[in-house]
């Protein structure tokens, strides 16, 4: 990406790729995007730099959908395929890089439609709490 196209605020994409990317999400600082892509042949979480500089990392280990970040972007959420909420700890900085996913608690069934298509729960600026749509 160009200094220039950044600056005059104009759309761009972020990602081209062969593979879908849903869900992307802003850390708290603005330097790094949490999603969803299929690249490995199911969903899992990824945070890559923004704007794009080639520092990416992968933080789920077992699929993932709808990644949020804790407030202070000192962690990301997600769920799991196994329908667990998972918690991952991020440090971030200049370089940012995960830690080991663990698991918080499972989650009710969201509407199986459009579950890639938006979030199906909130999380509290502290990280402590979650709101969960329930059918």
């Amino acid at each position: 990406m160009d200094r220039t196209q950044f600056g005059n605020r104009k759309p761009y994409p972020y990602l081209q790729t062969q593979f879908n990317e849903v869900n992307g999400v802003y850390s708290p600082d603005g330097r790094w995007v949490a999603y969803a892509s299929d690249e490995s042949g199911r969903y899992e979480i990824y945070v890559q730099s923004f704007p794009l500089s080639g520092a990416k990392f992968q933080v789920s280990t077992g699929g993932g959908t709808e990644p949020v970040w804790r407030n202070d972007g000192t962690e990301l959420f997600y769920e799991a395929s196994d329908q667990n909420l998972m918690a991952a700890p991020v440090k971030s900085g200049a370089k940012s890089e995960g830690g080991a996913p663990m698991s918080l608690f499972r989650v009710p069934l969201a509407s199986a439609a459009g579950v890639l298509e938006h979030h199906t729960y909130a999380v509290s600026n502290d990280g402590q709490r979650f709101l969960m749509a329930r059918p």
